[in-house]
């Protein structure tokens, strides 16, 4: 059996044998979107194969960019801000490329607390304003009563990734030469002598079953990653969200309470959000306690907005893993990247996601055809060690990725 490398090439195999196969892209969500569009701006062939986009968490996600105000930490919050000091140049070239806006906006997030005890315990205050109840109502007019203190992120912010980020990103994707098959369901990897990937195996729309040659895949099927490889640690997390019709300019800021957030768009669209459900599995449909939580959060936020008119509800699965990060990089079956398990963070860590499996895939297959011009740096090897697909089990290894 040949040694496995963890930049997730056998060493008994040449990198050049991937020929000019394109990359295959399972999943068309928006990390597999934006993993597409980042390596065919690299120069790669690409090919995403999508049951179906429109249940993608990218369509469902309220768009938040929130690395301080969900109060993430360790690796995950350093994952989070480089990603975040990415976002403006990534989406700078999907509005290049597709012709379309993709609705970000720097509008800061207010996150409120009981006390000023609970405020200065939270673990990103140290990048945050803090607030008192006076400077709650000036950046929040009508915030409930219960809330005491605050601290505003003006560094965080949204995108709007229902109504415009998707839109563009498939443009951007279509413009850049990508190949889509919707409808197209991966039913299993094929390994070569039960090693690298060799192929992959679909059930198209039509019903009828394919094989498609492949020695270079990236998995992004977010939720379902586990259905089609069983050593990953991903779980459905559903959610339930909703939206108002708002005033135009009623609330400025992002407002993250706790179980509850509101994010409001330029057109005066309330997106309100969203409940956490790990025992829920892949049940589809809104629940009546589901739609209870969601209001009540409404009224204790910004009661003024529970008597908005509602527009839209629906509801999504998350990509849970056991310490809510992401899984990236190399993954068990050499050939094969992993892009998945970013649960509450996929907006947040596209443009970072994109940039790192983009950047290593380009380096891998690159590596046995002469001079590298453009890789890894340092910082991106750190972050790729991380989140590591096997960080969890008591006996994984030490290696480290390809100098």
């Amino acid at each position: 059996m040949a040694p496995r490398r963890m930049d997730g090439v056998s060493a008994g195999r040449a990198p050049s044998e991937s020929g000019t196969e394109p990359v295959l892209i399972l999943g068309g969500g928006l990390i597999g979107l934006a993993v597409a569009h980042q390596l065919a701006r690299r120069g790669e062939q690409v090919r995403v194969l999508s049951r179906r986009r429109s249940e993608a968490a990218g369509f469902v996600a309220a768009g938040m960019l929130a690395p301080h105000a969900e109060g993430l930490s360790g690796p995950l919050l350093q994952l989070g801000q480089a990603s975040l000091a990415r976002i403006p140049a990534w989406v700078e070239q999907i509005e290049t490329d597709s012709g379309l806006s993709c609705g970000l906006r720097a509008c800061g997030i207010v996150v409120p607390f009981a006390t000023a005890q609970q405020r200065d315990a939270y673990p990103t205050a140290v990048f945050g304003t803090p607030l008192t109840r006076a400077g709650l109502e000036f950046e929040i007019p009508g915030i409930g009563p219960r809330w005491q203190a605050g601290l505003l992120f003006p560094q965080d912010g949204q995108i709007d990734n229902r109504r415009q980020l998707m839109r563009a990103l498939e443009r951007a994707c279509v413009e850049r030469g990508v190949a889509f098959e919707e409808g197209a369901e991966v039913l299993e990897l094929i390994r070569h002598q039960g090693e690298a990937l060799e192929a992959v195996r679909i059930r198209r729309a039509q019903g009828d079953d394919a094989t498609i040659s492949c020695r270079r895949a990236v998995l992004a099927c977010g939720a379902w990653s586990a259905r089609l490889l069983h050593e990953l640690p991903v779980v459905p997390v559903k959610g339930q969200m909703l939206s108002l019709q708002g005033p135009r300019n009623a609330l400025k800021r992002v407002l993250f309470g706790p179980g509850t957030y509101l994010v409001p768009r330029e057109d005066g669209l309330l997106v309100v959000g969203a409940t956490s459900e790990p025992d829920a599995a892949f049940s589809k449909g809104l629940t009546p306690f589901g739609q209870q939580q969601l209001q009540a959060g409404i009224e204790a936020l910004l009661p003024e907005a529970a008597s908005w008119p509602p527009m839209e509800r629906w509801w999504g699965f998350r990509p849970g893993t056991p310490d809510e990060a992401p899984l990236l990089g190399a993954g068990p079956i050499p050939g094969l990247w992993l892009a998945t398990g970013h649960y509450r963070n996929g907006v947040l860590l596209a443009a970072i996601t994109a940039e790192l499996i983009a950047a290593l895939i380009v380096y891998v297959s690159l590596s046995g055809r002469g001079p590298i011009t453009h890789g890894l740096d340092d910082r991106d090897r750190e972050l790729l060690e991380a989140f590591r697909w096997d960080r969890f089990s008591a006996g994984a290894c030490a290696a480290s990725l390809p100098s």
